[in-house]
């Protein structure tokens, strides 16, 4: 019993559980966007959803409307998401200078050990 405690109550569950919680309700706000982007190139281009086109008799519409779409969720998870998080990752928590390593140390600590 004492293992399954300290399984429910370890933070990369919580952590995970709220990740899930927040990528939801993320999700609702990226279909929006996506479905203001598309209604906005359906007053350019006449229609939002080209389900119905059908060239030579093969439905290529839905496929095209499905990868529109994707191109735009990418588009904004990117733009939205990845590029601004990535940009303040580097500004507040930068990169360590590379230095010495653990193996180096402990090679160090090997030698001087080695030369006593």
């Amino acid at each position: 019993m004492d293992g399954f405690k300290k399984f429910l109550l370890q933070g990369d569950l919580i952590k995970l559980a709220v990740a899930f919680i927040m990528g939801g309700a993320f999700a609702t706000v990226v279909t929006a966007t996506v479905t203001v982007i598309m209604d906005l190139i359906g007053k350019v281009g006449g229609t939002p959803d080209f389900s119905g086109w059908a060239p030579g008799g093969v439905h290529l519409g839905a496929f095209f409307t499905a990868l529109i779409a994707f191109i735009i969720l990418a588009a904004v998870v990117y733009f939205g998401i990845v590029k601004p998080y990535t940009a303040a990752k580097e500004r507040y928590f930068p990169d360590p200078e590379p230095g010495e390593t653990e193996v180096d140390l402990l090679k160090q600590i090997r030698d001087s050990l080695a030369a006593r």
